[in-house]
């Protein structure tokens, strides 16, 4: 019988640094070969979009398949958030579904691990050193706990449209962290910091990428679209540039799409997917001076990996509902 974990049980059992762990393991898949990942689907209703992503790991025995659906109207018409995320785990050797579970929870934690991963392997070493985030939603946390996993980090720095956003997350992360938070009250504070991670909704780019200084490591997380990009082409050219998927940011990433729109860039600027510097066929960071960039767009071995990790912890931990389908 399949097991149902709601979004509490997820989080219980998932934590930041196994996340990163894991995805290490399934990005190292990607590069053996050993890890199918399929293009997403994307069915357009009259209301919103729904997507399904599909994954396998061959070595972990995770085969999945997440449907995240996005629909504006949600809050004020039905109750609902916008976002809405379902995990569906199978059993690679017999084909069944062995877990339901809420996506929420693990996408964001999911996605601030491939961060971490990324930083692992791309920022300077060495430390301790600083961290900036632009955003202070849920994904932006996330961000900054990977980041703190990955470095020691003594001292962050949060920028954010809204006040109230910035003044929340500073009280949560610095408690989460233990780390002092700060608000920044311009770009040129947060372009100081040895780490940067964007986390944010904006269409239009959040800085000048001119401004970055020599030997940073950047995480571009929010945008997601070929006409949207957070990042500009400044720092797009200055960067050595790694993409969890070529393909996704040659054909979805706005930061990535524009700047070679304009002939800033070719596709050739991309240097590696993490994959390749994960498993060492290609080199990340070779100088203390080089600007890193990791462009995440999400991809669903994250998914399978996570979902596989959840379950297995979840068993050990006795808890969930078995139910009958």
């Amino acid at each position: 019988m399949p097991l149902l974990l709601n979004r509490q049980e997820v989080t219980r059992v998932l934590e930041m640094a196994d996340c990163i762990d894991i995805l290490e393991a399934a990005f190292t898949e990607m590069a053996a070969g050993t890890a199918e990942l399929p293009l997403r689907t994307v069915i357009k209703a009259p209301d919103g979009l729904s997507l399904y992503m599909p994954a396998y790991l061959q070595e972990m025995n995770a085969m999945a398949c997440k449907v995240v659906t996005v629909y504006k109207d949600n809050p004020a018409k039905h109750d609902l958030a916008t976002v809405l995320g379902t995990v569906l785990l199978q059993d690679a050797s017999t084909g069944q579904v062995v877990c339901i579970m809420d996506g929420g929870y693990l996408t964001a934690v999911r996605t601030g691990a491939v961060s971490g991963l990324a930083t692992k392997y791309l920022a300077r070493e060495g430390g301790p050193q600083t961290a900036a985030v632009f955003g202070a939603g849920v994904q932006a946390r996330m961000q900054l706990w990977a980041v703190c996993e990955a470095r020691e980090i003594e001292l962050a720095w949060v920028m954010d449209v809204v006040p109230e956003a910035a003044e929340t997350f500073v009280i949560e992360m610095s408690e989460k962290l233990g780390i002092p938070v700060r608000i920044a009250e311009d770009a040129s504070v947060m372009l100081e910091a040895d780490i940067i991670c964007t986390a944010t909704s904006s269409a239009e780019p959040i800085f000048d990428g001119t401004a970055v200084k020599s030997g940073t490591h950047l995480n571009g997380i929010g945008s997601h679209s070929p006409g949207a990009r957070e990042l500009d082409s400044a720092i797009i050219k200055r960067s050595v540039l790694i993409a969890d998927s070529r393909e996704a940011c040659l054909n979805e990433a706005g930061d990535v799409m524009i700047p070679i729109s304009e002939g800033v860039i070719t596709a050739d600027h991309i240097h590696a997917e993490l994959a390749e510097i994960v498993a060492g066929s290609k080199p990340g960071r070779t100088s203390e001076e080089q600007i890193t960039l990791f462009k995440s767009n999400g991809l669903a071995i994250q998914d399978a990996a996570t979902a596989r990790l959840v379950y297995d912890r979840a068993r050990e931990a006795g808890i969930g509902t078995e139910v009958d389908l």
